[in-house]
């Protein structure tokens, strides 16, 4: 019995996207290893401001996410105070990657803060002035606080507004924008 053509394709870009996460793609996941993967490869990169962790990597084939990567953005996205690691919500890395495409960027995202446990999210209520939420979407692994290096943080906000798929904080003062997968709305 023979395989079908859709399970050889699923197989080769399961494959496919274990080899380039594997292989650590360059912070600008150069373009012709993205082509050799299809067209249907989609990429993200991060620098992390407090852990100085750096993650290149294919997150997804067309809308399916791949298992490894899933792990590994969980794992770099984690609550930097205690290590703990959430679940991060996939939905998420396909606002980023919308995100790159509307302001035209191959740079790394510059993570301030992703998943955050209740612990954390507590004791920052208390030292942060109102700051943080009670019921954060930080702690449900469906937010993310970034900001992209060579566009402007009003850019930034407005090209996330405009996506229209989730809710977008701007926070000046702090310099970073606020994004989650949570129903559109937006503030600051």
């Amino acid at each position: 019995m023979s395989e079908s053509s859709s399970s050889q394709r699923r197989r080769f870009f399961h494959r496919a996207g274990a080899i380039a996460l594997g292989a650590g793609l360059s912070t600008l996941a150069p373009r012709a290893a993205l082509a050799a993967l299809g067209p249907d490869a989609r990429s993200l990169s991060f620098e992390h401001t407090h852990t100085g962790e750096h993650l290149s990597l294919v997150y997804a084939m067309g809308d399916q996410v791949l298992p490894q990567a899933q792990t590994s953005l969980n794992h770099f996205l984690r609550d930097h105070y205690s290590g703990t690691v959430g679940e991060i919500d996939p939905k998420l890395f396909g606002l980023l990657f919308a995100l790159r495409r509307e302001v035209g960027s191959d740079a790394p995202f510059q993570v301030i803060s992703g998943y955050r446990c209740p612990i954390t999210n507590e004791r920052l209520r208390k030292t942060r002035g109102g700051g943080v939420a009670r019921h954060s979407l930080h702690m449900d692994g469906m937010a993310i606080d970034i900001r992209l290096p060579g566009v402007a943080l009003a850019d930034l906000r407005d090209a996330a507004q405009t996506l229209q798929l989730g809710g977008v904080g701007f926070y000046k003062a702090e310099n970073f924008v606020h994004l989650d997968t949570g129903r559109v709305r937006r503030w600051g």
